[in-house]
């Protein structure tokens, strides 16, 4: 064995093994219990990031943990790898997408390796293959056919010079990133897939989601929005029903206005005779309609010219209308109680429209100063006619049955939820497999016709996606009439592809169906999935909309995708700049910046590596190109080795905390790394080998034995149960603390030694893999650690002969004793007492007191 720890000589080798015996790779066994890890796979920007490499490790060290216990194990890597970052990189490098992206799923790959991840990559996939997304299209048709699927108008972000649709995040201060041009909100055909359809399952089944991070299961509940309450209309010239919804109807007769979009028929037919309101309706085309930003935003709005009657007192309410309605939510009009809410009172005290207040708290002693702002809260009616001091559940109940019996309203449930958009005019995604007919209309794509293969040799220019202007790929013939007839050139949201991977993982080598249902149902649903936090919403709402939708199908026979939710923090570091808003500011990469540090390890210094000038510290952010604070992970690796790094990764911080890079930090968690091979170096150079007699331990021997069950014992709950790895490396390191203060070189000394390494080396192969095959090794003369179990934990060895008691006197330390542990309250105090330094204390004095901690402690009270 090698005296020195040299990462990468083993690293290589290590992998080169896993490589040519295929050791990840997996079956369907029905005689073993499988666990499906999986982490969400990447997008092929280029290179991994920190974030990757936290993502990916912490899914590593689950999977090969389940293994260790014996497990069936199934952990898949492939590429998420349509979308608008791909056609960005083709106009900038004036390369095709699909070249750019292949490449950048090539170089990934070799990194994801280097990591030393194991993934059966037998089973990779990229959804822009053909044969991946082949079965999306064919699942398309199915739930055409079914209903599931339409296509109407909605508005999109539309860019005037380059002729095509905007991501939110391309359109900025409201011009094109790439044109400048002013975007306009347009109307334009779109696929949507009925979601809304699934809404309640969507809800109730997140009760069987335990394993679920309470916040997300919390958000994704509040995205659907669910909600009881009542729909009720308001009549208009005479002959026009308002429908709006409310989910508090107790306010009812403290309606002072009704609220429609923009977009709303009522104020675009009041807007052809007004040429100020169709200035404003026009100007509303442009704001965003994010939620975040809705929130903030200033609120506008103008009257409409006409009045609203109030469906149970007649009163005639003004019409408005007001840049915080949107026309895609419910019917696009609300009805506005401003004394009760208080977007309404925002917008009532700038235009001077009336608040009433018709509720008071419940509580006398509190008040309610509309005032100054809207009393939200519920409590008791006033001011409300015959529905005076009525609290909210039967006031609830009385104004519905009210409205029910003069047919304006009625008891409903409502959604937040809107269907899935699954149109994109995009380049880079799936084709949408429909033929437009000018007799028969959409018509799907035959089964036989399919893939529907996106053209990948194409000039990209960014001015509209290049397959709208290719007729080869648009003239086609109508599959029901052989009519001439166009292909839909729009392709599908990339959110589609993502939704179902995990199952196509699970039914890899199936070339004639979108999944086999008996190899799909051995290994669904995946028992961890691992992921950030961002994806708490959309991907995890629409995986598990895609999941029924298979279910529905026949495919899978489970309710939900994912059983267990892991979502990491991210990962910050420090950030360097020069200059200032004036003159422009230069973001420098930490790589580049030399700290100095008096001897007190205080920074007296901050300046860049090639002038030597200083520059600024811009605090600690999560690391991204922006501010070029990111960390090549391949520098790291090539300096460190991959288990370094990735010791590093699960120790900085529990998974689901930010993790703050530090350098420092992973200089340490080399030192550690070296330090266990040096201890195995050490014990091997005795040249010793004992068998392990547990009846002839001494009590130094057994106390270094418990040391090491303990650590077993703990580490297994926080790998398994708490999933806290970096408690879990802790108290590994304690135990090769307590292996290096053990000098015992008796035979029996050398075999609890070689228990404990073996131990230290088994509780640390699932997060730096690499090492310790090496060691086991070397201490099992050539085994492979691939193939080692889990550590057991021995009962018998956490017992304790005897336990250390600590004595006091009024509260001081007054010595120490060793004592059976089970012996009694007697045996305990007798001994105590006769210590020797104990007597010097209580000596003449009457004991008042005696306090006793088994195990622990012993106070005794004197006076």
């Amino acid at each position: 064995m090698n005296e020195q720890y040299q990462p990468q000589t083993i690293e290589p080798q290590v992998q080169q093994y896993w490589q040519d015996n295929n050791s990840f790779a997996c079956s369907e066994d029905s005689n073993k219990e499988k666990f499906y890890c999986l982490s969400m796979f990447p997008y092929p920007s280029g290179k991994l990031h920190m974030g990757h490499v936290r993502n990916y490790t912490i899914g590593d060290v689950i999977s090969r943990y389940q293994r260790m216990l014996g497990k069936n194990v199934l952990q898949p890597m492939g590429w998420d790898a349509f979308g608008l970052p791909a056609e960005n990189a083709a106009m900038k490098n004036n390369v095709a997408p699909a070249n750019w992206t292949y490449e950048n799923m090539n170089y990934m790959r070799s990194q994801l390796q280097r990591m030393g991840f194991g993934y059966d990559w037998d089973r990779e996939l990229a959804t822009c293959h053909p044969e991946y997304y082949r079965w999306e299209q064919w699942f398309f048709t199915k739930l055409l056919k079914k209903g599931l699927v339409y296509k109407k108008e909605s508005e999109v972000n539309w860019d005037p010079i380059d002729k095509t649709v905007l991501a939110n995040e391309q359109v900025i201060d409201g011009r094109g990133w790439r044109s400048g041009a002013l975007i306009e909100r347009k109307k334009i055909p779109q696929w949507f897939l009925k979601i809304t359809d699934y809404a309640d399952q969507l809800v109730d089944d997140l009760d069987q989601l335990h394993e679920w991070p309470e916040q997300v299961r919390t958000q994704q509940k509040n995205w659907i929005g669910r909600s009881n309450g009542v729909e009720l209309s308001f009549t208009v010239n005479a002959d026009t029903e308002l429908d709006v919804f409310t989910t508090r109807p107790d306010t009812l007769m403290g309606v002072t206005y009704i609220a429609v979009a923009a977009q709303h028929p009522l104020a675009l037919k009041a807007a052809e005779n007004n040429p100020e309101l169709a200035t404003f309706i026009d100007a509303c085309k442009n704001i965003k309609v994010a939620e975040a930003d809705m929130a903030t935003m200033e609120k506008k709005g103008m009257p409409l010219g006409f009045d609203a009657t109030h469906p149970l007192t007649g009163k005639k309410v003004p019409v408005w209308t007001a840049n915080f309605v949107l026309m895609d939510y419910g019917s696009g009009a609300v009805m506005a109680v401003p004394g009760h809410d208080q977007r309404d009172w925002e917008f009532a005290t700038k235009y001077n429209l009336e608040i009433k207040q018709v509720i008071r708290p419940s509580d006398n002693k509190i008040t309610a100063d509309i005032s100054v702002e809207a009393f939200t809260e519920k409590g008791v009616l006033i001011n409300s006619g015959d529905f005076n001091d009525l609290e909210y559940d039967i006031a609830f109940k009385a104004i519905a049955s009210e409205l029910e019996r003069k047919g304006k309203g009625k008891i409903t449930i409502n959604y937040r939820l809107r269907d899935w958009g699954v149109s994109r005019q995009r380049y880079w995604g799936t084709p949408i497999p429909v033929i437009n007919c000018p007799s028969c209309g959409p018509v799907a794509v035959p089964e036989e016709q399919l893939p529907v293969v996106l053209p990948e040799n194409v000039e990209f220019d960014g001015s509209g996606s290049p397959i709208k202007k290719m007729r080869s790929f648009i003239d086609t013939n109508c599959p029901e009439c052989g009519a001439d007839a166009e292909r839909e050139t729009d392709t599908f949201d990339t959110f589609m592809e993502s939704s179902w991977y995990y199952a196509r993982y699970a039914s890899r080598g199936t070339s004639d169906a979108m999944l086999d249902p008996e190899k799909a149902n051995y290994w669904l649903p995946v028992d961890q999935y691992v992921g950030g936090i961002e994806h708490a919403i959309l991907h995890l709402l629409y995986s598990r909309f895609f999941h029924k939708l298979m279910r529905d199908e026949g495919l899978v026979d489970s309710d939900e995708p994912f059983k267990r939710l892991l979502c990491q923090g991210m990962v910050l570091a420090d950030t360097y700049f020069r200059g200032d808003e004036t003159t422009g500011i230069t973001w420098i990469s930490p790589s580049d910046v030399v700290i100095e540090k008096d001897d007190k390890g205080k920074i007296v210094s901050v300046v860049h590596k090639d002038d030597g000038l200083p520059v600024s510290h811009g605090g600690i952010t999560k690391m991204s190109k922006s501010k070029n604070n990111g960390i090549d992970p391949q520098m790291m690796i090539d300096k460190y080795g991959a288990d370094t790094v990735r010791l590093f990764m699960m120790f900085a911080a529990p998974p689901v905390q930010s993790l703050e890079w530090s350098d420092s930090a992973v200089e340490g968690a080399q030192r550690f790394l070296k330090r266990l091979w040096k201890l195995v170096h050490e014990h091997l150079a005795l040249d010793k080998s004992a068998t392990l007699d547990l009846d002839a331990l001494t009590e130094q021997q057994a106390e270094l034995r418990r040391k090491v069950h303990q650590t077993i014992k703990k580490v297994s709950h926080d790998i398994d149960a708490r999933q806290t790895f970096n408690t879990a490396i802790a108290a590994v390191m304690e135990l090769t603390n307590s292996i290096a203060k053990f000098k015992d070189q008796s035979d029996q000394g050398v075999a609890v030694v070689r228990e404990a390494l073996e131990t230290c080396v088994l509780l640390l192969a699932p997060i730096t893999p690499h090492i310790t095959q090496q060691l086991w090794s070397e201490l099992s003369q050539g085994s492979q650690l691939i193939d080692a179990g889990w550590p057991c934990v021995d009962e018998v060895a956490l017992v304790q002969a005897n336990v250390e008691m600590v004595i006091s006197v009024n509260g001081k330390v007054r010595g120490k004793m060793s004592i059976a542990a089970d012996a009694d309250e007697d045996q305990i105090l007798h001994t105590a007492l006769g210590l020797e330094n104990v007597q010097k204390f209580i000596a003449d004095k009457t004991i008042r007191k005696k306090i006793i901690v088994p195990g622990k402690l012993v106070n005794i009270v004197v006076g």
